[in-house]
């Protein structure tokens, strides 16, 4: 999963989340939109949900989503984000499945602007997530957001006694020379994302000159996430020789030691671009009643406080507790750069095109 892979770590970061959220004291997941729930616990039946390859929930949510709506779900994962886009677009005369999770805003205006998606505006949208709505029409429903930022080892620059780097003109003084490992935004979900990122910040007239800056001064590309972390990156494994990686705001709160002390790394919160992930009714789905009570179950406050431990993603809740470990090492970026939509779905390729041939040659 090397092209879509977040910034997390293997094991479980707190112990007891898991558990923690599934004292449902009666609670109902199974939606409550045009009542989905009820037709589903009374009908039961097929539901197919198409996911990026990067989704997980709690086994015991699955169940117990499925005991009370009545629903037997299917799950299709034909990709990362962008194969997922690309999937539904092929398919839409014929849909993969009844509902999306995983359309993320570097994609959702392509994903609208090919019709495969039925509004659908759920009752249970926390009003902290309707910043993040990419329409009014409510063709896709906001569920988890993370910062892709450029990630420190904090470590390393203390003990080579140089200052750390704090933004991105930063990250091309001569001082970081051959010090940062990007992921490609061809193959790389937040390689993509950090494009974007410098996209906002210098306009597209100056993000170009900016990357032949980094080039210049030893920037060094991989295909995905996996390997900029764990082989290249210092501060994780503490085996590779650079010590600035492009990964998420949340990536330090997985390098916590057990004795919970203070993490080798953190991230550079003037370097981030934010990244919302959508889920969505599939424009002629076979259950479009049990894909609207699939939305509603992810924005439920169960499945709300699973997220940051099975995704390493925010929830759009922002009234859902978050683990400890994140509240004092994965912080948001009060100011992330940021891209219109309908900018990035018009100009992705040709930006994409444009990194290629002047970073790569």
């Amino acid at each position: 999963m090397t092209s879509r892979t977040r910034g997390r770590a293997p094991r479980p970061y707190v112990a007891g989340l898991a558990a923690a959220s599934l004292t449902l004291a009666g609670c109902s997941l199974a939606g409550e939109g045009d009542g989905a729930a009820d037709a589903g616990g009374a009908e039961g039946g097929e539901l197919t949900v198409v996911t990026h390859d990067s989704f997980a929930l709690t086994e015991e949510l699955i169940e117990m989503f499925e005991a009370e709506s009545g629903y037997d779900l299917t799950f299709v994962a034909p990709g990362d984000g962008g194969a997922l886009v690309n999937q539904l677009i092929l398919t839409k005369d014929s849909p993969l499945g009844d509902v999306v999770f995983g359309i993320d805003n570097s994609f959702a205006a392509r994903a609208i602007d090919e019709g495969v998606l039925e509004p659908y505006s759920s009752p249970a949208l926390p009003p902290s997530a309707r910043d993040y709505a990419v329409d009014d029409a409510g063709s896709l429903t906001p569920v988890d957001m993370g910062d892709v930022c450029v990630n420190v080892d904090h470590q390393w620059f203390a003990d080579a006694g140089i200052p750390e780097p704090a933004t991105l003109q930063d990250l091309a003084d001569p001082a970081y020379k051959d010090l940062l490992v990007v992921t490609n935004p061809a193959t790389s979900s937040p390689g993509l994302a950090f494009l974007l990122a410098t996209v906002g910040a210098f306009g597209p007239d100056g993000w170009q000159q900016y990357w032949q800056q980094l080039r210049d001064n030893g920037v060094k590309v991989v295909e995905g996430w996996s390997d900029a972390y764990y082989v290249d990156f210092s501060g994780s494994e503490g085996a590779g020789p650079r010590p600035l990686v492009v990964s998420y705001a949340s990536s330090p709160a997985a390098e916590v030691p057990e004795d919970g002390a203070e993490p080798r790394t953190g991230a550079l919160l003037d370097t981030c671009f934010r990244q919302v992930e959508y889920a969505g009714v599939l424009e002629g789905a076979q259950n479009p009643e049990g894909a609207r009570a699939f939305v509603d179950f992810l924005l439920s406050e169960e499945v709300q406080a699973d997220i940051p431990g099975q995704m390493y993603m925010y929830p759009v809740d922002n009234q859902v507790p978050l683990p400890g470990s994140w509240l004092e090492f994965a912080p948001l970026a009060e100011k992330p750069f940021e891209v219109a939509p309908a900018d990035i779905s018009a100009h992705r390729e040709e930006w994409i095109a444009a990194w290629t041939e002047t970073v790569i040659g």
